[in-house]
């Protein structure tokens, strides 16, 4: 199950990053990002709605693989895993969570900028990794430094990520996919602009198809 939803978030290239404040915007959400092209959708643990957006999704929207962002301890881990989340996604390395998400077959993707954080999910066994965020910790090129000494690692960036740098991302070999909230803002969820979403979300498909 790991190998396959990750290879399957590599070769679509784009996770989309929801903040979803009320559950019942999450199933027009999913229906808009799969009529853009999207296959999964990273719905972050910022809100109270989450837990039930999560459950709605990946009841409601089957085709869509859905993950958990945001997790940043064991219990909300769980608590995404019970609603049925499909991967889980970290801001930063909290091995509480990624030993759960190991001995449970769960895909996980913790978040690590630095050297010390890159080995510590190595000797676990990961290898890939969400780099967040991105435009404050030197984007590309210091992804591309640290895949010097961490040759078998690639890199989930997201933070600063949009249509103006997408190309450059994913042209490059050391990026799995990549993260962003631009494609459902949460003023488009929340006024419901699930057009525009789409919308988005067919021109950065355009885009990760060139790559």
């Amino acid at each position: 199950m790991i190998h396959e939803t990750m290879e399957r978030i590599g070769s679509s290239g784009i996770i989309p990053v929801a903040v979803i404040e009320q559950a019942q915007n999450a199933v027009p959400l999913g229906n808009a990002l799969l009529q853009g092209g999207m296959e999964a959708v990273e719905i972050t643990f910022r809100t109270a709605a989450a837990e039930e957006a999560i459950r709605r999704t990946s009841a409601e929207c089957p085709a869509l693989l859905v993950g958990a962002g945001t997790v940043i301890n064991l219990e909300q881990c769980r608590t995404a895993v019970r609603a049925g989340a499909g991967f889980i996604v970290s801001p930063g390395f909290d091995e509480a969570t990624v030993d759960y998400c190991l001995e449970h077959g769960i895909p996980v993707v913790p978040g690590c900028v630095t050297p010390s954080e890159i080995m510590r999910a190595l000797a676990k066994g990961l290898e890939i990794l969400k780099f967040f965020p991105a435009n404050i910790y030197g984007g590309l090129a210091a992804m591309k430094a640290l895949a010097g000494p961490f040759g078998q690692v690639k890199f989930i960036p997201t933070g600063g990520v949009g249509p103006d740098n997408l190309a450059s991302y994913l042209s490059s070999p050391i990026i799995h996919a990549v993260g962003g909230s631009w494609l459902c803002s949460k003023k488009d969820i929340s006024g419901g602009n699930f057009d525009r979403i789409t919308k988005l979300c067919l021109e950065a498909r355009e885009i990760a198809m060139k790559r």
